[in-house]
């Protein structure tokens, strides 16, 4: 069995706000090393379950956070900022399952440090079915007939996600009180319960079906502001809405899909907040 992780950092424990999870602010070191040791936890677990190959890709903010030095010896790790696929670098066909470790809530919705892509993002649509990071996500997975077995972030993050995908195992390290606090386990509590759900996820790993994208999807980007809007417009073969900040692309297939969503909320924030 070949296993892939991608791992954010808002849904790890004990990370609550932004000290944690922005590179220039005071608490972001000890992000990291709770991050990483969440991470390898799973890891340890995949490969003491007989996993082959686990390959882990760094899924947060410039995609540098992982304490390379620090993970198993056996893992391979897809690192940097400018992937052509962001949080999803690296999947493909060859893999048996997925794992979306450290994952939040879509934006506009309860959860801890609650967000799509960019803060500027109010709601994502595929062809008309509200998703976030998470769903989209899975939506590559499953173009590649991946399934997504595990999913680890805070109680509002498993439900999202057992909404979306039948039989996903979920882990719930903190569970929220508000945006930016929690109830949160302790690193070596939460270390044993991805353990445990890690065993539990494999295990169930033929009974976990892929989310299959449509065909030829409609993404339809809904932001804070109509300036967002018009940066994201201008990528070429969109659409703006006169009446909302919404921009819509029609997409061949989903990779096409969240290439454009990338490029669309890049520039999104070349807009200046005032």
């Amino acid at each position: 069995m070949k296993l892939y992780i991608s791992i954010d950092m808002e849904g790890i424990t004990g990370l609550v706000d932004n000290t944690f999870v922005d590179s220039r602010q005071y608490n972001y070191t000890r992000g990291q090393h709770i991050m990483t040791d969440e991470a390898n936890h799973v890891i340890r677990s995949a490969f003491d379950e007989g996993c082959k190959e686990v390959i882990v890709n760094d899924s947060h903010s410039k995609m540098n956070n992982l304490l390379i030095e620090k993970l198993h010896p056996e893992t391979q790790l897809i690192s940097g900022d400018v992937k052509p696929f962001s949080m999803v670098q690296g999947l493909d066909a060859s893999f048996s399952g997925a794992a979306f470790l450290g994952y939040h809530t879509r934006a506009a919705t309860k959860g801890v440090l609650s967000h799509t892509m960019i803060f500027g993002v109010r709601n994502m649509y595929i062809n008309d079915r509200v998703i976030g990071e998470l769903g989209f996500n899975a939506y590559v997975a499953g173009h590649y007939g991946v399934p997504v077995l595990l999913v680890a972030g805070d109680d509002e993050t498993a439900i999202e996600a057992e909404e979306l995908i039948p039989g996903v195992t979920t882990a719930i390290v903190k569970k929220r009180i508000s945006r930016t606090s929690a109830m949160c386990l302790t690193p070596e509590k939460s270390g044993l319960l991805l353990q445990e759900k890690t065993k539990e996820a494999l295990a169930n790993a033929g009974r976990v079906k892929p989310l299959v994208p449509p065909d030829h999807p409609v993404l339809k980007i809904e932001f804070a502001n109509y300036g967002q809007a018009e940066w994201a417009h201008l990528m070429p073969g969109t659409t703006i809405d006169d009446n909302s900040p919404t921009v819509t692309f029609q997409a061949k297939d989903i990779l096409e899909a969240y290439r454009a969503m990338l490029v669309m909320t890049e520039l999104a924030m070349r807009t200046a907040f005032c």
